[in-house]
């Protein structure tokens, strides 16, 4: 079942049919479809397509290795197998036979297959400019998931100036995707109960899949992540020694510095102990390029200008939600502990699943723009808003913040809740807008998203200017 992309498959689509060979660029998280994606694409255009991956570079892999598996790989699709210990004749070969019609050539995992070969990269620019350009119809799409390796080696190399025609980053499906995958269920399950299984699998598609639409988000939650059987049992291995190797425990160590809340640099470097001249900043940068991680930056209200301050947040929700609870348990749930066990009663439960809850929404953070009926040529800054306390002011976070040209501040306040809210958020958000430092000509708003129920005396009080159900946005596009 293929759902949602449709702006993503536009933009492919846009590259078939221009008169001249096209080479695109797509890298994004594991898991997400990418693979999937370019299927899709293939079967609505009627293209014929060759496709070829990479093997998982472990510490034996060898290039004579890659070099073989592609040898393979070209005659299950019906080419010569070619025997060589040089990209150049593959890939000479390959064009050969690619030379006329409408052709996709698909290299999935393109840093596995040419990771430990430095002239790889090289051999590969030569057949594009020599070769596989001669044929006007046709598209070479590189693909991976180790997203740093493309960025370095192919997006900011030189020798792939002005050959790359699209380049795409996948990322998580948006909320109205995601719904999709209940469409078909023959219960009526509740928005709160779709947002506590989303808050463990983000908008990932090959997780949602793994959805039962008939079944309470609960009982889902425990098939995939509490039983030694399910795809999220220990998928994070997997998916994190795939991406960094031998590495994977230096990134695990920043990932368990960002569970509880986002944090500025100084502060993974204070938690991991660790001096500013480390591989810290790479390896953050890394993350967020792999899609595990975002850089939240604050800014200035009066000029209305970027600041240099940031945070890191885990934007990832399943990261943060096996760290959390299924990695500590992991003995308990090979010994079945979790079958019948309430996971709400697991520590801080409520508090985690609010930071997944508030991921979502700022992952989303156009459909809040729209219900605002906002313009975005009108909008001077938005996004996760804090201010560093100092001699002349004190500190202050909030959830998401809009600036408009119209000197107003959306002061966005997100809430996850069974129990019915009450007045205590209107007290929560005074605080924070008391603290919050601007001009005195500025216009605050208090906003509130939230899914769940609101009591009799919030909604009596009248204190917030918009009130966002986030159920509505669910079926909302953006």
């Amino acid at each position: 079942m293929f759902i949602g992309r449709r702006s993503e498959l536009e933009l492919l689509n846009n590259e078939v049919d221009r008169g001249m060979a096209r080479l695109v660029v797509i890298r994004g998280r594991r898991r997400i479809g990418k693979s999937r994606l370019v299927e899709e694409f293939v079967k609505q255009n009627h293209l014929k397509a060759y496709t070829f991956s990479g093997i998982l570079p472990v510490k034996r892999t060898t290039i004579k290795m890659q070099l073989e598996e592609f040898s393979k790989q070209m005659a299950r699709n019906g080419l010569p197998r070619v025997v060589s210990d040089d990209w150049g004749d593959l890939f000479w070969t390959l064009a050969s036979h690619t030379s006329k019609g409408r052709i996709v050539i698909f290299l999935d995992e393109i840093s596995w297959m040419g990771s430990k070969d430095a002239e790889f990269l090289s051999k590969l620019k030569n057949a594009w400019d020599l070769h596989f350009k001669q044929n006007p119809e046709l598209i070479l799409i590189l693909c991976g998931s180790v997203s740093s390796w493309i960025e370095e080696e192919i997006l900011n190399n030189p020798a792939f100036l002005g050959r790359i025609s699209r380049k795409m980053l996948i990322q998580e499906l948006p909320l109205r995707e995601c719904h999709q995958f209940w469409e078909h269920s023959s219960q009526t399950i509740s928005a709160y109960d779709k947002f506590k299984l989303l808050g463990v699998t983000g908008g990932v598609p090959r997780y949602l899949e793994e959805i039962d639409p008939d079944m309470p988000a609960e009982e889902n939650i425990r098939q995939l992540c509490f039983r030694k059987e399910g795809l999220l049992y220990d998928e994070f291995d997997k998916i994190f020694s795939d991406l960094f190797g031998r590495k994977t425990a230096s990134y695990r160590r920043i990932i368990y510095s960002l569970i509880q809340s986002s944090r500025t640099q100084s502060e993974v470097f204070n938690d991991l102990g660790l001096s500013r001249g480390s591989k810290v900043s790479r390896f953050l940068n890394d993350l967020i390029l792999a899609g595990f991680v975002q850089r939240d930056h604050t800014w200035n209200i009066r000029s209305g200008k970027m600041s240099e301050l940031s945070r890191y947040r885990l934007s990832d929700n399943y990261l943060r939600f096996y760290l959390k609870w299924i990695e500590p348990n992991q003995i308990k749930i090979a010994q079945d502990d979790f079958d019948h066990k309430s996971l709400s009663s697991l520590p801080n439960w409520d508090g985690i699943m609010g930071l997944q809850f508030e991921n979502l929404v700022l992952n989303n953070r156009k459909l809040i723009i729209k219900q605002l009926k906002l313009l975005p040529d009108n909008i001077v800054c938005h996004g996760a808003y804090f201010q560093k306390p100092n001699q002349s002011q004190p500190g202050c976070q909030i959830d998401y913040m809009i600036q408009t040209s119209q000197d107003f501040l959306y002061v966005c306040e997100i809430k996850f809740s069974k129990k019915p809210l009450g007045v205590n958020v209107i007290k929560q958000v005074q605080e924070k807008i008391q603290r919050l430092k601007r001009p005195k000509h500025f216009s605050v708003l208090p906003i509130l998203i939230y899914v769940g129920q609101l009591s009799k005396p919030l909604l009596d009080a009248n204190y917030f200017v918009k009130l966002i159900d986030c159920s509505e946005l669910l079926s909302e596009s953006g």
